[in-house]
């Protein structure tokens, strides 16, 4: 099979290693032997007003890259949060290094190193602002992240706003119980009979994915993993290249023009940064290791139930997603804001997948409005509390 040589417009032919397609606000720093490429929207004391000052980690979603927080770094560190913003690539995404991967120590492609680089880029902006918790801001995949990274150093983390979350919420059952059941449909939610459909569609999907991995498991344990290192051995084979290649070339572009409300709105501009990481190489095969690590963090998973986790939460939480989202439906977001106690939920209306990307006023409006709103609430506790226990859950 001859190598393809164009992807989604992008020609293959020389591709180069990702530093080369730097941009001049651009930075790179290694973190456990992988070089990552972040941009930082730092803020001067002379522009800070009196308020919220929360240094902000954002995490992009899939496929995805820090391109995408490109149009609202800059007002959120001076206007929203009023301290510096920071967006970085994940391994396998945007002009981060394509390291191969190891046999022994920490997996690059992993749920683990990704919250570990985060927890890193934390305490780097701590560091520079006196111990201050940081914010962080998920878009779909990223919102996982987000959450992990939360649950894992919950100390460090002052606040999330969750962006059209790809966390498939819990239906029923956890926090969200009987009553939450009776109120979806007047929070806009499916009717019945589409909820119980789509949970028949969900608990089949989990069934047999947990059918698959107990086979993995099973074959790892019994037989020598040999089926497991047969699925290893595809996906790092030169026809899984090629069919991602096939795959990004016939999808790529329709991704990123079904996450606009209005696809006639997307510029040259976006796709070209969209589809700039293409030109790096080993993209193709950073993108079937992070695959694989995500089959395997699955299958050797021993977290509580993820509604458990949700519940776990303490921190202020948002929420926000766009009503006409054909990625990850509006309702789902709604489902996840019944079972993160206390969590808040804003719906941006004719907007798709990418409310901070679409609609960049309203996006950054709901965002200070909630900053405000938590600040405001931790000062009030801080107020009632012993004096021993007064802090600020957002502010430095």
């Amino acid at each position: 099979m001859l190598p393809q040589r164009s992807v989604a417009g992008v020609a293959q032919d020389e591709l180069v290693d990702p530093k080369e397609l730097a941009d001049a606000d651009s930075c790179f720093c290694e973190f456990n032997g992988v070089d990552l490429h972040h941009k930082i929207c730092r803020t001067r004391e002379e522009d800070v007003k009196v308020g919220t000052r929360v240094p902000t980690v954002l995490l992009h979603g899939f496929g995805a890259s820090a391109f995408s927080w490109d149009r609202v770094m800059q007002p959120l560190a001076r206007r929203v949060v009023m301290a510096d913003v920071l967006a970085f690539d994940r391994p396998a995404f945007g002009l981060t290094s394509r390291t191969a991967v190891a046999s022994s120590g920490l997996n690059p492609y992993s749920m683990v190193f990704s919250v570990l680089s985060t927890l890193f880029f934390i305490d780097r902006l701590a560091a520079e602002k006196k111990g201050a918790k940081a914010l962080l801001i998920g878009h779909s995949a990223g919102c996982f992240v987000a959450v992990e990274t939360y649950l894992e150093a919950p100390e460090k983390v002052a606040a999330l706003v969750l962006v059209s979350p790809a966390i498939f919420a819990p239906l029923a059952g956890g926090r969200i119980g009987k009553e939450g059941l009776r109120n979806r449909k007047e929070n806009g939610a499916p009717e019945n009979h589409i909820i119980r459909f789509l949970k028949a569609l969900s608990d089949l999907r989990t069934q047999l994915v947990r059918v698959i991995f107990t086979v993995l498991k099973t074959f790892r344990n019994v037989a020598g993993s040999l089926f497991a290192r047969a699925l290893t051995a595809f996906l790092r084979s030169t026809q899984a290249l090629m069919l991602v290649r096939m795959i990004v070339d016939k999808f790529g572009i329709s991704a990123i023009r079904i996450s606009w409300f209005d696809p006639s709105k997307i510029t040259d501009y976006v796709i070209q940064g969209y589809t700039k990481p293409l030109k790096a190489k080993g993209w193709e095969r950073a993108f079937l290791e992070y695959t694989l690590a995500l089959l395997t963090d699955y299958s050797s998973s021993i977290k509580p139930p993820l509604s458990e986790r949700l519940a776990q939460i303490s921190c202020p939480v948002l929420i926000i997603t766009g009503d006409s989202d054909r990625v990850v439906p509006a309702w789902n977001a709604k489902r996840l804001s019944l079972a993160i106690p206390g969590s808040s939920l804003e719906v941006i209306k004719e907007c798709g997948h990418l409310p901070h990307e679409e609609k960049v006023e309203e996006f950054l409006m709901i965002v200070e409005t909630f900053l405000r709103r938590a600040t405001a609430v931790s000062d009030a506790r801080s107020i009632n509390a012993p004096a021993a226990c007064r802090r600020s859950n957002i502010t430095a």
